[in-house]
């Protein structure tokens, strides 16, 4: 069987600019109810983030 691995580039919060590597420990998880889990800054705690592949 063949394992596949998904790659993200960086991750930046769209509020204040904060960046680190898609899926790192730096990024806080919340889960909403009614919407689910959704990543947030740690810095400015938007949830306004952009990921790139």
């Amino acid at each position: 069987m063949v394992s596949e691995s998904v790659t993200f580039g960086p991750s930046r919060c769209r509020n204040c600019g904060f960046e680190a590597p898609g899926g790192d420990d730096a990024w806080r998880r919340i889960d909403v109810p009614k919407l689910g889990r959704m990543t947030q800054c740690p810095d400015c705690e938007s949830t306004d983030v952009i990921t790139s592949r």
